[in-house]
């Protein structure tokens, strides 16, 4: 039972059948731990010292990205907190050691305002140029969705979620629950992207009411994340 693979095949069921942990922490910890078992030289949970974990991570900083090492780091944690609560383990190696870092910042990407004006150009004249009704609609929600993302700085999935009792036209605010459940409230100033919104509104209006989302396509659908990326 002490034997490292072993122990990590019982932690993951553990994991998947008693913690009911999502898919994605699951492939997450599967990875780490098993990435974990193939580079230390010990068979047995019972060996596995401070000294084999900081040698583990010295390797890791060098092939990985400082986030991913984080990760990592969190995942061997719940393991040996596993073999502690199960006692199963004397002494917890993480108990001794001292694992603090800073990620470095990396700053957010922008997009030159020439990309910008001529991204926004390009839609506006596909709608302008639209020869059925369809690319038309679409254009138009296109050039909406455009609009308000350069003009607030809201992220994607923020705006997907938008409710149209969240969008008021008229004195150009709109309701935000980010993350955490955060709310705030965004001013939109300029009056040619309120123009576009209600323009877009108005056209939209039956699809908005179907599926309670300010953005909607045109099957009456919410507009998701990736249909805008």
């Amino acid at each position: 039972m002490n034997n490292l693979k072993t122990t990590i095949t019982s932690y993951l069921n553990y994991c998947a059948q008693q913690k009911r942990l999502d898919t994605k922490t699951l492939n997450a910890y599967t990875t780490d731990l098993r990435q974990f078992a193939s580079a230390v030289l010990v068979d047995n949970i019972t060996s596995i010292t401070p000294s084999v974990i900081e040698s583990y991570l010295a390797h890791a900083h060098q092939s990985y990205k400082p986030k991913t090492v984080k990760r990592k780091i969190a995942s061997l944690k719940a393991f040996f907190h596993y073999l502690e609560y199960k006692d199963l383990i004397v002494t917890n190696p993480f108990n001794k050691l001292q694992l603090k870092f800073r990620e470095p910042v990396v700053l957010p990407k922008t997009i030159p305002l020439h990309t910008v004006e001529l991204f926004l150009a390009t839609i506006y004249r596909r709608h302008r140029q639209a020869t059925t009704a369809y690319q038309r609609r679409s254009a138009l929600r296109d050039a909406a969705v455009a609009e308000l993302l350069f003009s607030t700085g809201m992220r994607i999935s923020e705006l997907c979620s938008l409710t149209p009792g969240s969008v008021n036209l008229y004195d150009g605010t709109i309701l935000i629950y980010g993350k955490g459940s955060k709310e705030r409230r965004l001013q939109v100033g300029n009056n040619a992207v309120l123009k576009i919104l209600r323009e877009y509104r108005e056209e939209f209006d039956q699809e908005i009411m179907h599926c309670r989302h300010f953005f909607a396509n045109q099957s009456g659908k919410a507009l998701s994340d990736q249909s805008v990326r």
